[in-house]
Formats: structure tokens, sequence, C-alpha cells
């Protein structure tokens, strides 16, 4: 048996593990199981444990708020892993446990098909800094594509500052044709929230994309739309860097 797992807090509305039980039932693939582990706090203690009391896992994948907790207590990374300085996939390998980042191709592939063929020129805006932003982050930066930060409080004086959101204007956001969200403003049960943008300066020239998936349609999305935007919300996303872990399990 072949067990695979979610390592996050609090799992109540996990998508793994009804995506990859049904794979094993509708692709008939025996002798595979995929269970939640609920960790609060990851320490080197409860991941050794965690291990210890189920020696027959074969890979993990990880979630918030353990996507960078997780790094010092794995034995390497893949060059995935190293690139976006965050870990969603973690294989046994032998003796040793890796890191990989499967939202990073999830992101990037679901983005690619998002937009038109010729994107070159477009600017983004990168709603958000927390570890969901990273994979999209490392993608953009494949792609070729300039991004700006943005977040509740503003950065100056690094590398990559971060706008605030009061900073936004209409000139920012028409030179910005791609805004991603990537913070969890407008995830159920909180539906009724979107980020603080100047949306009346959106229009059908801007593709969102939000990397939420419950609900379908976020108050960002709606707003977007309503001005004549394209719109894209993250269930294809999910569903891609899914099928990548599962081939990174597989390899």
């Amino acid at each position: 048996m072949r067990v695979f797992g979610l390592i996050g807090f609090p799992l109540t509305h996990s998508f793994s593990k009804k995506y990859f039980t049904e794979k094993f039932e509708n692709e008939h693939i025996p002798d595979c199981v995929y269970e939640l582990f609920e960790v609060e706090t990851l320490r080197r203690i409860n991941f050794d444990k965690l291990k210890a009391d189920n020696p027959e896992v074969a890979g993990f994948n990880v979630t918030i708020p353990h996507k960078q907790n997780i790094l010092p207590l794995l034995d390497r990374f893949d060059s995935s892993a190293s690139l976006v300085g965050a870990v969603n996939v973690v294989k046994k390998e032998g003796e040793e446990w890796v890191g990989y980042n499967s939202d990073y191709y999830g992101f990037m592939e679901s983005l690619q098909r998002f937009l038109p063929t010729d994107f070159k020129g477009i600017k983004a805006l990168v709603l958000g800094t927390g570890g969901a932003s990273k994979a999209v982050e490392a993608a953009l930066h494949t792609l070729d594509i300039p991004y700006s930060l943005v977040s509740r409080t503003a950065i100056s004086g690094i590398q990559n500052p971060v706008l605030g959101y009061d900073e936004l204007t209409s000139a920012i956001i028409e030179n910005h044709q791609l805004i991603i969200n990537t913070s969890p403003l407008g995830m159920y049960p909180n539906i009724d929230t979107c980020p603080a943008l100047p949306y009346q300066s959106i229009t059908s020239n801007h593709f969102l994309f939000d990397l939420l998936y419950n609900p379908a349609e976020t108050l960002f999305l709606k707003k977007g739309k309503a001005q004549g935007a394209k719109t894209q919300f993250g269930l294809e996303m999910l569903h891609l860097q899914a099928e990548k872990a599962w081939e990174i399990w597989n390899q």
C-alpha cells in the first residue's frame, strides 16, 4: 500500500483528499490511499513522528501555513522548489525526503492557457506577498512578464518594492493588464471581500486571475467581469498542480 497525504492547518475544506481519492477510483489505481495530516505547528520532532507513524507514506502535499516551514526539515530540493523558495510536494526518494513545487507548474500552465498567444509586453500586478505569491512570481519570471507586488503595507528600499493598495492609481491599473490575486480575500466563507482596487479603471483589455477556487467566481472576478475583463479562477491551476504532484511521485 502506498500512502500519500496533505500536511497543513486547518484542513477542513481540503481539495486534495477528494481529488486523489476519486482519481485512484476512476483510474483504477490500486493500493493507494490519500490521508489528511493536520499539523498546526510543523517542527522536526512532529515531522519525524508523522513519518515514523506512517511508514508507508511515499509522498506528501504541503499547504498553508507550512510551504516554507517545511524547508529546513527536508534533505534536498528540486530546482522548482529552489526557484520558488517554497515546497508543496514532498517525495520519499530512498532514505531522503525531497521538496518540489508543483504550484509553479500549475500556475504557469493555466496562465499560458488563459492569456492570448502573443502576450509579450503585458505587465502584471500580483496581489499579496504570502506563500502563494512565490510560485506566481517564479512563473512570471520564467515567462518574462514584468510584475509589481501589492500588499496592505507598502515596502520601499528593496530590490522589488511592494506597493500599498492605497497607492494604486488608475494609471497603474491601466499599465498592468494582468492582475493576479494570491491573497485569501474573497475565499469562502468570506465571499463578500475583495482586494481594494480602483475597479472602475479595469477595462476589456485586462486579464484577472484569482488563485482561489471556492467560490468559482470571487467578488474580485465579478467586479472585473462587470468592467469587461477576461477572468479565470484557480480550479484549473489546482488540477494541474495535483497532476504534476502525481507525476513527481511516480517518476
